[in-house]
């Protein structure tokens, strides 16, 4: 398998390691990409997996919230320029409120969905790209309803709209814990909600990369159980909520949190325009 300079700009990207580096491992993996990343991580390239599945994407992260229901969309532009104009905010909102009044069940049936104006979204999708003079298109969207929610939005720049944007959902009405949590998973990006979670073939990888960078660091055979499952379990620390410390104060969980205030997470949305 052979591999383009793209190839190479783009696993210096994902895992932050020099030129060529990222040369060499593509020419040992003969351009296998996933394997080269993984071979980075193992030489403890740094970044890897924090920063993977990021693209040059601008755009804004628009939502609606009620009591029991909320939306959250990121909807993506080329640049930061369009991204802060009225029309481009002005149709975020209006596929917000199709996705409300449609519950669609993917992009695909959202692009379907007809709007308040009578044009299907991927029409107004169409026109904005004509009009706007760049691509412009739905990423994702998450739509939650019949429990209790909260929504946190948050700018990384005054000038510009929300970029990240989190929904949570819990068991029973707490708002004041809501806010903390979705604060929380704004700031710490968590993946998963528990450890059951987190797809089998995701610690597998884990476990794999955990041993042979072990291996590398020249560390005993008989200690790499141990090791390994101390890196899993600090895996589990950076990206699942329920493990994670909480940001507000870092001696106590965020599953010990929600046992204290007696509620529970049933699921969260967290979207970063740009990132996976």
């Amino acid at each position: 398998m052979s591999y383009t300079a793209a190839d190479v700009k783009r696993l210096r990207e994902v895992t932050g390691a020099g030129m060529m580096d990222c040369k060499k491992v593509l020419d040992e993996t003969t351009g296998d990409f996933d394997a080269a990343v993984e071979a980075l991580r193992i030489k403890g390239a740094k970044d890897v997996g924090k920063r993977e599945g990021r693209d040059a994407s601008n755009g804004l992260v628009a939502a609606i919230l009620e009591p029991t229901s909320a939306v959250l969309l990121e909807l993506n532009c080329e640049t930061d320029f369009v991204a802060k104009t009225e029309p481009f905010q002005t149709l975020a909102d209006a596929v917000a409120k199709t996705i409300k009044q449609h519950n669609p069940a993917d992009v695909d049936a959202l692009l379907n969905a007809t709007m308040a104006d009578g044009k299907s979204v991927k029409v107004a999708l169409d026109e904005a790209n004509v009009g706007m003079g760049e691509k412009i298109e739905v990423r994702r969207f998450a739509a939650y309803s019949g429990k209790p929610v909260s929504l946190y939005l948050h700018k990384s720049d005054p000038a510009l709209p929300p970029t990240v944007g989190v929904v949570v959902e819990l068991d029973k009405s707490n708002e004041s814990v809501a806010k903390d949590i979705a604060q929380h998973i704004a700031a710490m990006a968590p993946k998963y909600l528990t450890k059951e979670d987190v797809p089998a073939e995701i610690l597998e990888s884990e476990r794999r990369i955990a041993a042979e960078t072990a291996k590398e660091e020249g560390k005993p055979e008989a200690a790499l159980p141990k090791i390994v499952e101390g890196r899993v379990n600090g895996f589990f620390k950076d990206f699942v909520l329920m493990e994670q410390a909480f940001v507000k104060d870092n001696k106590k969980s965020i599953a010990t949190l929600l046992k204290d205030e007696g509620v529970a997470v049933t699921r969260f949305a967290r979207f970063k325009v740009g990132q996976a």
